[in-house]
């Protein structure tokens, strides 16, 4: 690609010379320090990985593979690697920022880890008028995660179970569908266990029917404890492959329930689809909970269900992970005895609530239990909250609405590349120390900095690969700048940097530096968005990525960005430097 031409008016073409980036002066010197007369061998390679990209574990067989990758280049050559097949490395998949193996220690209880989870899996869009489908499980899971949501509810004869959004205009999901596509597709992307969380809402012989629809279809896959009193949950390794029923059964199937959710559906049937336009834009619009507190149809309602001693026995025997109720007060939850593992789900609105007068005691209580934590209703265009709410005091399941777009995913998607994009991360230490309660982790309270994260910004290829000529600018090359921040606990979250523009280049060069200091870098995760500079309206979109802090690699590394949605391009990518102080 040495010349592009761009049309203007009818007659009229601009002609432009497109380079090739040239390597970074840094990166030259680097090579002449690591060859030998212009010929880097397999041993000034492992020189170089261990030294300078301080891979301290690094084996000859490691710079070997490297080796072996680049073979298929003309420019690589037998005796070893000319500058431009190192430089090639540098930008290739054995060198990525991120480790893509499980490397956490796997055998801890599962309330030491954060998992990867969905809020109302089977929903394709917004929250009340979408359409329900085994889709988005799919999709769901083979992205890594590890938390499915259902929601089981009668059919309209009473007589099968059907998964949908109670009291809404979505259409229901045959539920055999949504078990065929779990069983289908959990481990495509990891083998560690999946949770199904059951919002049962149906009566003791549905409860029955589930029970033999579930052991029919895992078999052998379905996790089921010997005793409903585990004093903790088992290890993610021990239950590799497992399928895990986590759900709070209602003692009866509570007539008040229904009659409300009937209510909610036939007020809504009978809207014009021009009123349910109106009414997403209103939710959409306010920060409040108005829905729940109308009544429309909200985990929160949850809270009211009895206990599940007359529960069907089949059904209550494949509770792998027993949830609790908030009916008795968060206080009283969350000082009972604790010699029974358990599960509680909160909104993120109850949470934030909680945090200012029991922010102890629930970094506490997932010491040793789960805390589930979900959108609010007032989310009906499936939205995102802040995860680092939840992470920040110990929540393992903190569920996101996984198929939409926004600021919010993108950093869960970013924390879960972690820990090999297994869908579980290990928790820090600090959320697992159980003293005095000064010493509870609070992410809230000013600390120390611990460490200064140093980012350059050398450069970046792909973009003519894998967009359009015309994609940015119809009269001209892009004009990319890059931003860059930390999402993390509030006072390592600062204003966003921003490099300078590059203009009319599609192999734009930055060679700029960036430093964040960082209080809790076990928590903070980099964020990078790539843009075309437009004068006259909005910039245009142009790759991105989040990378969790603790999981980079020093040196110098190749930095592939993704679609709005996470969907990683083929081609481009940025070449940065990562150093700690």
């Amino acid at each position: 690609m040495s010349k592009q031409a761009f049309q203007i008016c009818f007659f009229f073409k601009r002609i432009f010379k497109l380079r090739v980036a040239e390597p970074p002066e840094e990166i030259k010197q680097l090579f002449d320090q690591f060859s030998e007369n212009g010929t880097m061998s397999v041993d000034n390679l492992l020189k170089f990985m261990i030294y300078y990209q301080k891979e301290e574990t690094a084996k000859k067989e490691d710079a070997q593979e490297i080796f072996n990758s680049l073979r298929h280049l003309n420019i690589f050559q037998r005796k070893g690697l000319h500058f431009d097949a190192f430089f090639r490395y540098l930008y290739g998949d054995h060198n990525l920022p991120i480790p893509n193996k499980v490397h956490h220690d796997m055998d801890f209880p599962l309330a030491h880890y954060f998992l990867y989870t969905g809020h109302n899996s089977y929903l394709t869009g917004n929250q009340l008028s979408s359409e329900s489908s085994s889709k988005p499980i799919i999709k769901a899971l083979r992205r890594g995660v590890r938390v499915i949501e259902l929601d089981l509810w009668p059919n309209s004869e009473k007589n099968d179970v059907e998964v949908c959004h109670g009291g809404t205009l979505t259409a229901p999901v045959d539920l055999n569908k949504c078990l065929h596509a779990i069983r289908d597709h959990a481990f495509d992307a990891s083998e560690y266990p999946v949770v199904i969380t059951f919002e049962d809402h149906l009566p003791p012989n549905l409860q029955d029917k589930v029970a033999k629809m579930v052991t029919k279809t895992f078999g052998t896959m379905l996790y089921c404890p010997e005793s409903e009193n585990l004093e903790e949950f088992p290890s993610p390794n021990s239950l590799k492959r497992k399928i895990l029923i986590s759900t709070k059964p209602p003692k009866e199937y509570l007539q008040t329930q229904d009659s409300k959710g009937k209510g909610n559906a036939q007020m809504l049937k009978t809207s014009s689809k021009k009123e349910v336009a109106q009414t997403e834009r209103l939710y959409s619009r306010t920060g409040s909970d108005t829905i729940d507190e109308q009544g429309q149809v909200d985990e929160g309602e949850l809270i009211e269900e009895e206990d599940e001693e007359n529960a069907v026995p089949e059904y209550r025997n494949l509770i792998a992970i027993h949830a609790t109720k908030l009916k008795d007060g968060l206080a009283k939850v969350l000082g009972r005895d604790q010699s029974k593992a358990k599960r509680l789900s909160m909104s993120e609105q109850q949470l934030e609530n909680a945090i200012n007068i029991h922010g102890s005691e629930i970094v506490r209580f997932t010491q040793r239990n789960l805390l589930r934590i979900y959108p609010k209703g007032t989310r009906i265009l499936s939205t995102n909250y802040n995860p680092h709410v939840g992470w920040g005091h110990g929540a393992q399941m903190v569920a996101f609405n996984m198929q939409g777009t926004g600021k919010y995913l993108r950093i869960m998607q970013g924390m879960f590349r972690a820990n090999g994009g297994c869908g579980y991360v290990k928790k820090p230490e600090f959320l697992l120390r159980n003293g005095l309660q000064s010493d509870v982790f609070d992410p809230n309270e000013p600390s120390h900095v611990q460490t200064h994260l140093k980012v350059k910004i050398y450069q970046g290829e792909g973009w003519h690969l894998d967009f359009g000529r015309t994609a940015f600018d119809q009269c001209s090359p892009p004009d990319f700048f890059i931003k860059l921040g930390i999402a993390g606990v509030p006072a390592d979250t600062y204003k966003k940097e921003k490099s300078r523009v590059v203009v009319d280049q599609w192999a734009p060069v930055w060679n700029e530096e960036f430093t964040f200091p960082l209080t809790v870098p076990e928590l903070a995760v980099l964020r990078l968005e790539v843009f075309d500079y437009d004068q006259a309206k909005k910039n245009d979109f142009a790759g991105q990525t989040c990378l969790p802090v603790s999981e980079l690699k020093r040196g110098i590394r190749a930095v592939p960005l993704h679609d709005e949605k996470g969907d990683q391009y083929r081609h481009t990518r940025l070449l940065m430097r990562f150093q700690f102080d």
